[in-house]
């Protein structure tokens, strides 16, 4: 099943996402184009050196697609760790 059905639980947090996806990929070293967050990917591709076309990329593997969304959504985990941890502190006495 492709993940082009995918949604976020709470719509209205989509674009806090993406500007959470733009700021963890810049501390990366990425270049992220705020307007277009998601081109990062193409980028994450290339430096692999995986092909990766925009629009439809149904020839990719499946091995490839994981290495892309793992350097971009790996990152993306450990930043949202780190707040939760950095808010949960803050409520310790």
């Amino acid at each position: 099943m492709g993940r082009r059905n995918r949604r976020l639980l709470v719509p209205e947090a989509s674009e806090a996402m993406q500007t959470l996806k733009a700021n963890v990929m810049r501390q990366e070293g990425y270049t992220v184009d705020e307007n277009r967050p998601d081109d990062v990917k193409y980028e994450v591709a290339g430096e692999l050196g995986i092909r990766m076309n925009r629009g439809d990329n149904g020839q990719m593997k499946t091995e490839d697609a994981g290495h892309v969304g793992g350097r971009i959504g790996g990152p993306m985990i450990r930043e949202m760790i780190r707040m939760a941890q950095e808010k949960l502190a803050k409520r310790q006495p």
